[in-house]
Parts: structure tokens; sequence; C-alpha cells
């Protein structure tokens, strides 16, 4: 007999023979009858138990074999009656939190100390099926648009951008670091493909102890080839999003609902304000190199007001504040001191820094200068740079955290709600 899934379950026809395997969800006990809650990976089904039956304890993996019986008060209309239940392991202990109440009350640290067990609880589960559902969208739109999907080292010999917040680790007597990005690694592989993306992980030691940093988390890369400047990867981005936001709405509706996620409606076009006006708008001082939280704050409020939209790119940015392999400002509508500025952007969605994106450099004479005005010797960069000195295109990308992404759908307080088991500055278990 085949195995039956809960959510097949209402579709089965009465009478007919049922198998279902999962966990004891829970057991009720009425006065007239008892019942066997089962969940499995697709939802939750209703076993009627016969009197003194031995029903082993919560969050037991168990076989039921039984007859599927109408009963429009079942979930979907249709419950397993006659059971023979056979426990599959040992009687299983009592899980840290009531995992069949409809909603966990437990702290995040209790949460997060007994991850392996409280991500069974339906709507905690929920959080991540939108962060699947979402890189189906990720990868199923940039596969439609021509890109390749690549992996990339996370062992490097540099830091891609910062030295001083790089994981230094013993490779075989040799200092080696965790990549903080694929940078490097997806330039070099436009000049293979063209178009490339990458999902993975990456890693920051940065001491902040913030309900918006971690130390490691999945960053979803892409790059692409033949651009004229950071408009046209702005242009990708969208339809990124407009894609994740599908496969939410596709793969993930039960999740949605279980969540309450405000799934965002992408606009045809983000709008887009200039760093210079953006710190004018906030009442930053003209001279600061970054946006603070209050500031990307105030400006998603005010993306929401004029133009309805829970996104907003940032465009240039300060050079002195992006990577050396960041392209100046090249657009025809210079504004004044247009060397500070770049041809990068944030992205913010309702309120906060979702993606880094921009043009790179890719003429070799270009890299040569950089590289030198950091007072460093471009020969310390040789294997990165071979791809430039054979030929490279006018070229650009973007990261997305896809645990912001998540946090911010379903409005969560701390990106470790959404994070299956996090690494900060705390936490290096489970």
């Amino acid at each position: 007999m085949f195995r039956t899934m809960s959510a097949e379950l209402p579709h089965a026809t009465p009478g007919s023979p049922v198998r279902l395997q999962g966990w004891v969800h829970r057991r009720r006990e009425l006065a007239t009858v008892s019942f066997l809650v089962v969940r499995d990976r697709t939802g939750l089904a209703q076993v009627v138990v016969k009197d003194g039956a031995d029903v082993p304890p919560e969050e037991t993996t168990v076989e039921v074999v039984g007859l599927a019986t109408a009963n429009p008060q079942a979930p979907g209309g249709i419950e397993v009656t006659d059971p023979v239940i056979t426990a599959l392991t040992e009687p299983a202990a009592t899980p840290p939190v009531e995992l069949w109440r409809p909603t966990m009350n437990a702290s995040l640290p209790t949460l997060l100390d007994h991850a392996p067990v409280t991500w069974r609880h339906p709507a905690q589960r929920a959080k991540w099926e939108l962060a699947a559902a979402s890189l189906r969208g990720f990868r199923g739109t940039l596969d439609a648009a021509g890109f390749t999907e690549i992996q990339t080292p996370k062992f490097v010999a540099s830091a891609t951008e910062s030295g001083a917040n790089v994981f230094q680790v013993d490779y075989f007597g040799r200092p080696a670091y965790l990549a903080q990005s694929p940078q490097f690694y997806k330039q070099q592989m436009v000049g293979v493909f063209e178009r490339v993306y990458e999902v993975g992980p990456v890693f920051r030691a940065e001491p902040h102890d913030t309900v918006r940093h971690l130390a490691e988390y999945v960053s979803l890369d892409a790059e692409l080839g033949f651009i004229e400047d950071h408009r046209d990867v702005l242009r990708v981005l969208r339809e990124v999003l407009a894609g994740m936001v599908a496969a939410i709405h596709e793969y993930a509706a039960p999740a949605v609902a279980l969540t309450g996620a405000r799934v965002p409606v992408v606009p045809e076009e983000i709008p887009v304000i200039h760093f210079r006006d953006a710190l004018a708008l906030v009442g930053a001082a003209a001279d600061e190199l970054d946006l603070a939280p209050e500031h990307e704050r105030a400006l998603g409020a005010w993306a929401l007001t004029e133009h309805g939209s829970d996104f907003l790119a940032v465009e240039g940015y300060p050079m002195a504040k992006r990577p050396f392999y960041t392209h100046p400002w090249s657009r025809q509508a210079r504004p004044t001191e247009e060397d500070r500025w770049s041809n990068s952007f944030d992205l913010l969605f309702r309120g906060l820094e979702l993606v880094t994106g921009g043009q790179r450099l890719h003429r070799p004479s270009a890299y040569d200068e950089a590289i030198r005005a950091r007072g460093e010797d471009p020969a310390d960069y040789a294997s990165y740079l071979q791809a430039f000195e054979h030929g490279m295109p006018p070229h650009g990308g973007f990261a997305i955290g896809l645990e912001r992404w998540t946090a911010r759908l379903v409005e969560a307080a701390n990106v470790r709600e959404v994070t299956l088991f996090p690494r900060d500055l705390h936490r290096l278990t489970p």
C-alpha cells in the first residue's frame, strides 16, 4: 500500500484503505471519542482512536493504516477510522515547546537552543518554506534569462572587501579566509558564461550584535555582462524579485497563510533616488558616506507614501564607501561633484537594506589605478585580475540576503527568527 500524505487524504474515496506516516502531533481525548492528529510534511490528518488503544507520545514517528471515512468536521472532510497504529521509533521525549498549539509563546533563545525540534512547528516551518519558494523563484527567473548557476570557493586567499571583517583559518599551514562573498569569482565567470548566479553561504566577521546582522548568511548573487550601467543591473533585479514573489504565491500559499506574511507587489519600475537627494530628504549631513538604519526606515516610508512601493533603490553611493572594483558614476545626467559618486545602488525593502548592487570596473588600467589608490600592489590580485587582462565586458551584479528578505516578509523583529541555525557573536550551536 502506498503512503497517503495528509494533503491527499481529503481526496481519498470513503471506505478505501489509507496508510499515513508522520509524527504524533497531538492526542485529544473527548468524552465519547479520542483522536490522534498525525503531522507530515504536507499537513495534518485526523485519526479516530479506538478506546484503550495505545497511542505513542507526541512527536513519536508512527505509521497508521486504516479506512478513509467521511466526516464534515474533520480536516478536509475525511478522517481515518479503524486504525492500526505502529510506532516507528522509541517513544519521543517531551518537546521543549507544545508544538500542537497554533502559536509558540517561547522566547527566541528557547527557539534557537532547540531549533531541530522547534522548526517542526507548522507556523515556524512555514517561514523557511517562504525562503525555499523564494529560492525557486530566484533560480527559475535567472535560468529563464540565460544565466548559468555556479558554485565558487569558500576558502579564499585574500579578503574580497575588507580585511578587518574576515574569518581567518589555518589552511594546511598557511592563512586563508572564509569568503565574504563570491564577488571575485562571479566576475571572472562573466568572462566565461556572460551571465551567472550563485546561492551559497557568505561569512562576515563583523562585531555587530544587532537584530539584522549574522556572521553567516545565505547570499543570492548574480552577475551579468554587456551592460550600459547599474540601471541595467537594477532592471534584472526587478525581474528576479517579481519571480521570487510569484514563486511564493505558487509554491508557498499555505505558508503565507500560516505566517501572515505580507507578500509585496513588485512595481513595474522600482523607484530610484540618488544618494545625495536621499540624504537631503532625511535631513542627514551632505558629507555622510552611508545611510543609517533610521534613514533607511524614513526612506522606506517615503517610497510607500510617494510611490506606493515597498521597494526603493538608492543609487550613486559615494565611491569612498564602495569596494575598489566599483565603477564610478557615468550616467549622462551627472550631478555636481560627479567624481564622488558611483554606479552602484542599495535596494531598500520596507525600510531595510536588502540588496547591494552596481556596475564593476572592467578595464585592466582602471583596476591598476584603483588598487594602487588603496596603497596596495596589483600583483597581490594577480589571480583575480588575469580575467580582465584577457578581455572582460562591461558588467555588474547584485546580492540579496535571503534571511533579511524572509524576515521582512513575515515582519520578524529579529533576523534569527527566520534563520535555520543562526551564527553570530554568541552562537555556534546547534
